[in-house]
């Protein structure tokens, strides 16, 4: 499994950070969505509704690319790529959407459904610019 940049590590776990998700749609063109997803063991969780359209992209293609930006210094970003090793569904995917939204919103996620998808990164680069927004 990919070590990631300490950097990367503290992006997930700081402040409540989204991160933009691209899959591949039929056709071969990217489709992007800003999701919620934290770091754990190495591997990134989000979750999704068994019928969205990331969702239905990634049963054909497990492949995906991520963008993570701090909500604070746009100027500090990772970009990560990897696949889908793993889906998680039932009472065990409602406990780790419970985790992720607790890190976005101090709260249990009201829609009680959905299926969480774990990443295992293959690439990973962090980028930190001499700006400020």
């Amino acid at each position: 499994m990919l070590e990631l940049d300490p950097r990367i590590s503290e992006l997930f776990g700081q402040g409540r950070n989204f991160v933009h998700l691209a899959t591949l749609l039929p056709d071969g063109s990217p489709h992007s969505i800003p999701i919620w997803a934290i770091l754990e063991d190495g591997r990134i969780a989000f979750f999704t509704q068994s019928t969205s359209r990331k969702a239905r992209n990634l049963v054909r293609d497990p492949r995906v690319a991520l963008s993570l930006v701090d909500g604070d210094n746009p100027y500090r970003n990772a970009q990560l790529r990897g696949r889908v090793v793993e889906t998680v569904e039932g009472d065990a995917a409602l406990e780790i959407i419970d985790r992720i939204s607790q890190h976005y919103i101090g709260a249990p996620f009201p829609m009680r459904s959905g299926t969480v998808y774990w990443i295992e990164p293959e690439r990973a680069h962090f980028t930190e610019l001499p700006f400020r927004h």
